[in-house]
């Protein structure tokens, strides 16, 4: 017996730094490699669709593949199931954390766990992001705005060498919320 799952694909660097692909293209992409229901939201890169391929590991080598052979450029993809999303989400990883024009609650996607020795809570030597929590395949991050600009760097040092692509507390919510709607 085969199990279909839905997927969000949240995909790194497109549609910035003038690698721009639109939204129609990437879903026939998605649809080239035989995944179903192929749907999108916004313009960030935000994948969702169905599929019985049961080897999570694979699927992603395949989609980055595809995606980079494609467009010429490598397109980290991080794929998380809806009920994956539904469950972080559901855990209130910022609960207490009050949102201010200056501050800003964002869920980092990683392809691999922290490293060990990162120490969660953890502030950055600026000061301008705070990593409040962790779970193996996503950070959590209260970023301090400066002059209302996000200065983006490395969140986790030097050390971590898995890929990460982040997106707002409340697009998180909205992308779950379109993915469900199927």
């Amino acid at each position: 017996m085969t199990t279909t799952t839905t997927y969000i694909a949240f995909l790194r660097a497109v549609n910035v730094g003038g690698r721009t692909v639109k939204m129609e293209r990437l879903r026939a992409l998605f649809a080239e490699l035989g995944l179903g229901g192929v749907r999108s939201y916004i313009q960030s890169g935000n994948v969702f669709f169905t599929t019985d391929e049961p080897d999570r590991a694979a699927l992603t080598r395949r989609i980055e593949e595809h995606l980079e052979r494609s467009l010429g450029y490598p397109v980290p993809t991080l794929l998380r199931t809806v009920d994956e999303v539904a469950a972080l989400l559901a855990a209130e990883p910022f609960k207490g954390i009050e949102v201010t024009p200056d501050v800003r609650l964002v869920v980092a996607f990683l392809s691999e766990p922290l490293p060990a020795g990162l120490a969660v809570p953890h502030t950055s030597p600026k000061g301008d992001h705070e990593v409040v929590g962790a779970d193996p395949g996503a950070a959590y991050v209260v970023v301090h705005l400066r002059d209302g600009k996000w200065v983006s760097g490395e969140l986790f040092g030097k050390a971590y060498r898995g890929a990460v692509t982040s997106r707002f507390l409340h697009t998180t919510e909205k992308i779950l919320a379109a993915a469900r709607k199927g």
